[in-house]
């Protein structure tokens, strides 16, 4: 505080103006924080009450947990979770390696100029809409896209109504989130692998081990502490599938498969105009996933893994 007073603050304000334009930019980002995570945790309370608009929040009348026994009493309740359990752990299994895979093996290409082409080839889908992304997966396995363009004209099979058959639901979602996401995914990986020690490959070299084994032994404990830590906020986010996808690819016919927590929040909080009980399974949905969280860092910490705290 004394620093401040002796010029301090002349200095903080001096820097404040000089990088202005640059603090203009950071307070976007944090606008939007503020007001639709920060912001919106007030107005959970809506899920106690049943919330009249014309009354506001305070004036609305209280129901204690009537909303969160009416989605667990629900028919539909266990189709969404299992639903929205199913595709979490086929994105874990299916997509969380990926990231990884390709970071050790772009981290392998030779030459910088090679490695910055393939660096942006596979970043390039991550700036796609997620529209333009769900549109040309309707268009690829539509009944007359390329896919069964393939299957009738090369294999002499017969054509499929992918997008309308339920059991193929999945394989879609999970095919257009391993290459929207993949190439963005690998980032933090390649910057964890930029920090191994460069000496340890030399000294490997010499030993004699190949690329292989110096990729097992060397590359992948030198990125371990950063894929535990991803594994774990993974984890967190298991009940919080991407629903913006999922709205644009599922339609009635595939509701058994498709229908997730966020999309059934979608549909009887917003579209039906039911806030608190959107809210109030927004909720269980937030408590699961804190839940899940702190059991897989329990986990890690057991195992002698990176956690987070």
């Amino acid at each position: 505080m004394k620093a401040l007073k002796n010029g301090g603050w002349k200095h903080v304000r001096k820097e404040l103006w000089k990088n202005r334009f640059l603090y203009l930019m950071l307070a976007i980002p944090l606008l939007y924080f503020f007001v639709f995570k920060y912001g919106a945790i007030g107005w959970l309370g809506i899920a106690f009450k049943n919330y009249n608009a014309r009354a506001g929040l305070w004036k609305s009348k209280g129901v204690g947990l009537k909303y969160f026994k009416m989605f667990l009493n629900d028919p539909y309740f266990f189709t969404v979770l299992k639903n929205t359990i199913i595709i979490s752990l086929c994105s874990l299994v299916f997509y969380f390696p990926v990231p990884i895979i390709l970071a050790l093996m772009i981290n392998e290409v030779k030459g910088a100029r090679k490695k910055k082409f393939v660096q942006t080839v596979t970043y390039l889908p991550y700036f796609i809409s997620t529209v333009v992304v769900c549109n040309l997966a309707m268009y690829i396995f539509a009944t007359d896209g390329i896919v069964n363009d393939v299957v009738v004209k090369v294999f002499g099979g017969k054509a499929t109504t992918f997008l309308s058959d339920p059991k193929w639901f999945r394989p879609i979602y999970i095919i257009t989130e391993i290459w929207q996401q993949a190439g963005w995914g690998s980032i933090i990986y390649l910057a964890a692998l930029a920090g191994v020690d460069q000496d340890l490959y030399e000294a490997a070299s010499i030993d004699g081990a190949s690329r292989w084994k110096q990729m097992l032994h060397i590359s992948i404990p030198g990125i371990s502490s950063i894929i535990s830590i991803q594994f774990l906020l993974t984890m967190g986010r298991m009940l919080n599938v991407g629903y913006e996808k999922v709205l644009l690819l599922y339609t009635g016919a595939t509701y058994s498969t498709a229908d997730i927590i966020s999309t059934y929040v979608y549909r009887r909080g917003l579209i039906d105009a039911n806030y608190s009980y959107g809210a109030a399974i927004s909720i269980f949905q937030a408590v699961i996933s804190l839940i899940l969280i702190c059991l897989a860092n329990k986990a890690a910490d057991k195992i002698g893994a990176t956690s987070l705290w």
